[in-house]
């Protein structure tokens, strides 16, 4: 019940009241007491600020005279000054539970405002992380593209010194370089007319220090030879330079040759390859050479070996090979027993060489042969009993085992007096 209401009942009340009193004196005063006409009193009523009905009755004490019973609803006015205070407790129990709620309503608002504001905070602070981690990248990636547009101006200098040294000097044409070719070392690369001149390259070695830093295919001029070689150079191993001689890498290659195969060279520059026993002979008789060997087994375990000190003698004396001075990161299997070897192939009626499919450097037969048969898996079983053995891609100290076929296998040189990081 709203307060409007419960002024309205109490207003009633009082006006019944009134009616009530009214009446009562009238019939008082029309009959008077013992039918007399004297009055017996006045009232009067009023409304109190706080909502109560206040009457006030004057009634004169008369001897022998009795007033009349002007209160006889006092049963129903109680019963309704009863009810109004009942309304009146529900209207404060009302009152407060309104207050409580405008309270709870007041907090929860400041409750949600909070929680917005601090929503939108990590809201923002997340925009501005993820605004500062992309700005991050990006100045790491225009870093990036700064330094490979260096290094690209930087090789277009070069390569632009490289041709202008090439118009000066015709003899030199067999220079043009040829990075990522698709051209095969099986391809005819003899230009027996052109003779090697000074300012030609004669290795990977030497068109690193023209400044080129970038792996690939490039044409070369070893100084005993009368037509340029087509070679692989690795611009990246422990700083470049390296001229590759033979790879290994997925057995697309057979290696299982003749005498002639190995003599000029077999196989594709970009996967698997060998050199040819001429071409390593002319490139180490330029001076003195170190020889690199890169292994990887099925585990993607990688080791090398390096020896400070490798040639190849020439056709005549079978390639003899020269190998010393070793170190790296797997014991040695080859300089200590196949040094001073000479060359065999299946064909040149070396048993070693028939059983084990490959032409390398025999002794009695090896400890390292990086030209058998590609076994994928690794591990291979002795073919029965008798005279065969095995023939796989043996280096045995790392495995102490001649029946563990490795995964890949690098080899490659460049001159002793190589200096890494040397500008052009």
């Amino acid at each position: 019940m709203s307060p409007s209401s419960s002024w309205s009942v109490v207003s009633g009340l009082c006006v019944l009241m009134r009616l009530v009193l009214e009446a009562q004196v009238d019939a008082f005063n029309t009959t008077g007491f013992n039918g007399g006409g004297t009055q017996c009193g006045e009232y009067s009523n009023q409304l109190t600020e706080n909502g109560m009905c206040r009457i006030v009755a004057t009634l004169p004490l008369l001897e022998g005279q009795r007033c009349p019973d002007m209160f006889r609803c006092t049963d129903e006015v109680f019963f309704w000054v009863q009810e109004n205070e009942e309304l009146k407790r529900q209207l404060s129990a009302l009152r407060e539970t309104v207050s409580e709620l405008q309270e709870e309503l007041s907090n929860h608002r400041h409750r949600l405002k909070s929680e917005e504001r601090l929503h939108l905070n990590m809201s923002l602070e997340q925009r501005l992380h993820d605004l500062e981690m992309h700005y991050i990248e990006a100045t790491s990636l225009l870093h990036i593209q700064g330094t490979l547009i260096l290094d690209l101006q930087n090789q277009v200098h070069n390569l632009t010194e490289v041709v202008d040294r090439v118009k000066r000097n015709p003899g030199c044409l067999v220079n043009v370089l040829h990075p990522n070719s698709l051209m095969s070392s099986q391809e005819p690369q003899h230009h027996p007319e052109t003779q090697p001149v000074r300012n030609c390259p004669i290795d990977c070695a030497s068109i690193h220090y023209n400044g080129v830093r970038r792996s690939g295919l490039y044409t070369v001029v070893p100084a005993m030879a009368g037509a340029p070689v087509q070679v692989s150079c690795d611009m990246d191993t422990d700083g470049g330079g390296w001229t590759l001689i033979q790879r290994r890498v997925d057995g697309s290659v057979t290696f299982d040759r003749t005498w002639g195969d190995y003599r000029d060279g077999f196989g594709d520059l970009h996967s698997e390859f060998w050199l040819g026993n001429d071409h390593i002979h002319e490139l180490t008789s330029q001076g003195e050479y170190v020889l690199r060997i890169d292994l990887e087994d099925w585990s993607n375990k990688h080791k090398h070996a390096v020896y400070q000190s490798f040639s190849v003698e020439d056709e005549e004396h079978q390639y003899r090979l020269h190998v010393a001075g070793f170190s790296g990161s797997v014991p040695d299997s080859f300089a200590w027993y196949h040094d001073k070897q000479s060359f065999s192939t299946p064909d040149s009626g070396n048993i070693c060489a028939e059983i084990s499919h490959g032409g390398w450097w025999y002794n009695q037969c090896f400890y390292a042969h990086l030209n058998g048969v590609y076994h994928r898996g690794g591990h291979y079983s002795p073919r029965g009993r008798g005279p065969l053995g095995p023939d796989g891609i043996v280096w045995h100290s790392w495995k102490d085992s001649d029946y563990y076929s490795l995964r890949k296998v690098t080899m490659m040189i460049r001159p002793r007096s190589f200096r890494k990081h040397v500008s052009p």
